[in-house]
This record gives C-alpha cells, sequence and structure tokens, in this order.
C-alpha cells in the first residue's frame, strides 16, 4: 500500500505570505494549490511506486534551473556544510576529495593532517570506508569521512591498480584563509588569499602586520583561484588598504530592501604601501569586489587574466525542517559603478544558453583618478600574463581532470627530492600530448556542437547526403585546429601541470615556495612593484 502525502500547510502559508508582497497573492495560492492537488493525484495513481521525497526534489531543482546556477535548494546536510565552509574550521580527514563517474578520488591530501598521515595520496581512488563498499553505495559516499574529532576510520583504495588499506583518525581542524605569506627579495611582502570565511581579514591583517614588521615596502595580494565567499569579509580586506568611509561596492535589486552600499569602517593598515592583486579566471565573487574595488579607487595594480564574472549576491533563506533556500538577490557593483556579472541568465540565447555581452557593448568607466576601466564581465587586470589565461582547451583539459590524472602519472614514474630542480621540458609537453591520445582525451567545441545541428536539420530538409562529405572534411579541419590550439595554450597548460605535479611532491607549502621564484604572474608582480615610475604610470 503507498503511503500518503501530506502537504505541511503551515510551510505553504508561510511561503505565500513572505512572497505576496512581490506578486499577486491569489496567483501564487492558485499556482501552489494546483502543484498540491497535482502532487496528491500523481503519488496515489502512478502506475509505479514513487518516492514523495524524490519526486519533490526533482520539483524543486526544476523550478530553480532556469535562474542562475547559484540559486539553489541546500537540505539539512548541504546547510551544515555550508555553515562549516564559512565557519573556519571543520571536523574531517584533511583531504579535498572529488566524486568522479562514481569513484571517490582523493584531490590533495593536506600536510600532517589526518588522510596525509595515514599515506593517503593524490589519484588514490577510495573503494571502501569502514565496512561499506562504496560499488554498491547509492547516497553521497563522501559523507561517510565525516564524523567526530578522534573518530577512526578505516580506507580501502586502489593506488596504481593495487589494493591498499589505512587507518585515519579524523580530527578539528582550521580552514586557513591565508594558507602561506612570505617576506621576498627586495622587501616585498607576498600573501596567499584563497577563501573568504569568518576569519579571512583577521588572517590577512596578521599577516600583513607581520610582513612590514619583517621590513615589507611593498605588498602582492595573490587572489587567484579564490571562489569569494563573505560579502563584508571581502569590504573588510579593502579596508586595510583604504581609508574608512570610502564606498567598495553597492548592491542593487529590484527588492527595495537589498538595495545597500558598502563602505568601509576600520582604521586601515596601511594606504600608501605599494600593492599589487593578482587574479585568474577562478577569482570570483568576494575576489571580484577586492580586486575591482581596490582598482577603481586606484589602489592597486591587478596583475594576471579576466576573473571569473560573479557579480550576483546571495542570502540563504530558512525553510522547514532545516532546509534553506540560497536565493539570488542582486546584482553587486564596484564603486566606478561596473556590474562584473559576465553571463546574462535571464536573456537566453535561441538555445537556452545564457547571453554573453559582446566585447563590442562593453561600457566605459571611470576610476576615482580618471582611469578608464570597462564592465563585461569579470575584473580586467591592467596588466595581462597569457599563463593566466584560462581557455577553452585549458577549460576542457581541467574538467576532464587530464591535467590531475597526468600528474598522478608523473608521480609514479619520477622521483625528485628539492623543487629547485624542477623543470618541465618541450619533452614532458610532448609526453602530456602522447598521455592524452593514449587516454582518448576529447572535448567538444561550440562550434562542432552548432555544426552537428546543422546537420541534424539537414536532415529534415532533404539536404544531408549532399552535405555529408563537406561535413566530415570540416569535422577533420575542426581536430586538427584543436590539435593546434594544445601547442598554442603551451604556456598556460604548462603552467598548470608544473603547480599540479609539485604539489605531489611538496604540498601546498612547497609549490607557492617554488611559485614565488618560478611563477610568471608573481614575476611580472614583482617587476612592476620593483619599477616605481611604472608602478605610477599604470595608476595615473
Amino acid at each position: 500500500m503507498k503511503k500518503r502525502i501530506i502537504i505541511p500547510v503551515l510551510a505553504l502559508t508561510v511561503f505565500v505570505s513572505t512572497m505576496s508582497f512581490k506578486s499577486d497573492f491569489f496567483e501564487i495560492a492558485k499556482q501552489i494549490e494546483i502543484f498540491t492537488t497535482m502532487f496528491k493525484e500523481l503519488n496515489m495513481n502512478y502506475v509505479d511506486e514513487v518516492t514523495p521525497a524524490i519526486l519533490m526534489d526533482k520539483a524543486i531543482k526544476g523550478m530553480l534551473e532556469d535562474l542562475d546556477p547559484y540559486t539553489v535548494y541546500w537540505n539539512e546536510q548541504e546547510v551544515e556544510d555550508a555553515r562549516i565552509k564559512n565557519s573556519g574550521t571543520y571536523t574531517g580527514i584533511g583531504a579535498s576529495v572529488q566524486t568522479l563517474n562514481d569513484k571517490i578520488i582523493v584531490m590533495e591530501p593536506y600536510e600532517g593532517y589526518p588522510a596525509d598521515e595515514a599515506g593517503l595520496k593524490a589519484g588514490d581512488e577510495i573503494i571502501r570506508i569502514g565496512n561499506i563498499d562504496l560499488s554498491g553505495f547509492d547516497d553521497d559516499a563522501g559523507e561517510l569521512l565525516k564524523g567526530a574529532a578522534g573518530t577512526k576510520v578505516e580506507i580501502t583504495f586502489l593506488r596504481q591498480g593495487k589494493r591498499q588499506t589505512t587507518t585515519l583518525t579524523r580530527k578539528k581542524m582550521p580552514v586557513k584563509a591565508v594558507p602561506f605569506h612570505k617576506l621576498l627579495d627586495n622587501n616585498i611582502g607576498y600573501i596567499v588569499l584563497a577563501k573568504f570565511n569568518r576569519t579571512t581579514t583577521l588572517e590577512t591583517k596578521a599577516a600583513l602586520e607581520e610582513l612590514k614588521a619583517e621590513g615589507a615596502k611593498k605588498i602582492i595580494l595573490d587572489l587567484r583561484g579564490n571562489p569569494g565567499g563573505l560579502l563584508n569579509e571581502a569590504i573588510s580586506v579593502v579596508n586595510l588598504f583604504v581609508p574608512k568611509g570610502e564606498v567598495i561596492t553597492t548592491t542593487k535589486s529590484v527588492i527595495e530592501k537589498y538595495n545597500r552600499t558598502y563602505i568601509t569602517r576600520s582604521e586601515p593598515v596601511d594606504t600608501e604601501i605599494p600593492l599589487v592583486v593578482l587574479i585568474n579566471g577562478r577569482s570570483a565573487s568576494a575576489s571580484e569586489i577586492v580586486s575591482g574595488g581596490l582598482q577603481d579607487l586606484d589602489r592597486a595594480v591587478i596583475v594576471g587574466a579576466r576573473s571569473f564574472g560573479k557579480g550576483l549576491v546571495q542570502r540563504p533563506k530558512k525553510l522547514t525542517y532545516g532546509t534553506q533556500l540560497k536565493v539570488t538577490i542582486s546584482r553587486y557593483y564596484t564603486p566606478s559603478g561596473r556590474c562584473i556579472q559576465a553571463l546574462d541568465y535571464w536573456n537566453r540565447d535561441e538555445n537556452g544558453d545564457p547571453i554573453r555581452l559582446d566585447p563590442k557593448e562593453y561600457n566605459a568607466f571611470k576610476t576615482k583618478g580618471g582611469r578608464t576601466v570597462y564592465d563585461g564581465g569579470g575584473i580586467l587586470p591592467d596588466i595581462e600574463v597569457e599563463t593566466a589565461k584560462f581557455s577553452p582547451i585549458t577549460t576542457a583539459l581541467l574538467k576532464d581532470n587530464a591535467i590531475f590524472d597526468y600528474a598522478t602519472d608523473y608521480y609514479y614514474k619520477n622521483s625528485m627530492n628539492d623543487s629547485s630542480e624542477f623543470s618541465f621540458t618541450d619533452n614532458d609537453f610532448q609526453d602530456f600530448l602522447r598521455f592524452l591520445k593514449l587516454n582518448d582525451f576529447s572535448y567538444e567545441t561550440e562550434t562542432e556542437k552548432e555544426f552537428a545541428e546543422a546537420l541534424r536539420r539537414s536532415e529534415d530538409d532533404d539536404l544531408k547526403k549532399g552535405i555529408e562529405g563537406s561535413y566530415k572534411q570540416l569535422m577533420s579541419a575542426i581536430d586538427q585546429a584543436k590539435t593546434k590550439a594544445l601547442e598554442d595554450k603551451k604556456a598556460e597548460i604548462t603552467s598548470l601541470l608544473k603547480d599540479e605535479i609539485l604539489k605531489r611532491y611538496f604540498y601546498r607549502e612547497g609549490l607557492y615556495n617554488y611559485q614565488v621564484k618560478h611563477n610568471p604572474e608573481i614575476l611580472e608582480a614583482i617587476k612592476v612593484l620593483n619599477d616605481a615610475a611604472r608602478y605610477q604610470r599604470i595608476l595615473k
């Protein structure tokens, strides 16, 4: 006998009452009544057994999927995960893991933490956690790795095809916003800012003051790969370098209460020290508030590649039973008035994809000192560096984990005791290209998708036979162009390969120590800081 669904009337009443200010009350009530009666009839009459929770989960996702990708529903566990992410501490195994093709892969064990102490390495495939075999486990297996501090868990994993077992003890660990800072040559302080959680400003301020005490006269703030986080922390980080009372960002919405202006509220640490900020295509959200604010106030030279372009602000809204809706409430704007949102999710093309603004339509704005800057998606650096960019081919390599898998292969074939002896040669790059072929790496360009759709339509028009030969020739030409793209983007691909390989041998600490001497973006930042006339010329 099927279980009948009892709709939580109180929850619906609250939903209707809170939404009525925005739309017609009757229309909302009408649509909810249609949905609830349909949900009941489906549950009671469908030919096969249906699960109410799964049906509702799919319905919610369907309702949200045509909005922006940042408006999402969180179940109880996801709410807790978000809380931990922003808190600055968590209890676990001390490694980043990723579920790939129903497999749990260790992406990076953190030095000195449980996974590392237990001997786990990047590339290991976890196949059993405790007494649970993951091959038949349908839920989120990553949850099995979590647990109270001090508890032990046995892990069985595959490494290079060989089955191994280890036991680790979970610990409570800090999530460092500033994982690395160091005084470089010529009194340049270098700070890596990796995330914006509740300890970000405190950690950044402490690193800045420590470096100044050690003699730093110039600063590099590295935001590359920083996906963002808490908005207030971004404002406070800018406040370390600019006076109290400066506008850093404004948020605008159709809902008046979300229209806000965020200004600096504290006394700064240093408003004069020369500053370079590093960004790339994976610097997003709060990272763009910091880099965009410092650029618009002519307070820093921005170096690297155009940032991601996330100019949408979210806020979590509590729902019933411990769940939440993380909903986009507004767009944010830099001090000059730029909206750096790259994709327009409210106006889509004929394929349903969000529209990206054409560069010809970018709008010009003025910084505080009168320099011209542009909107159009992301923060465009004052100095662009090729190795910081993420071209379509590079993005495809990252998405397919080709760079990660090659680094794993490289690690087990090569020994290395000192990062100073490391170099990635032309022969190594050719070996990487051979690795891609052996592992059948492929990706489909937007051009190929369009041509494939055109070929499909040609069949409807009785034209397919006449153009099929030309289509095959065209696809062959595109394949050759994609192969050439790997060579053309060698610099940016090689930079990512070197980073991933070095982490295998020397962890994050070793990677950062190598980068401050060899990374092209950091070297460019050092170069501009050591040339006072050029630095001032850029900002004027």
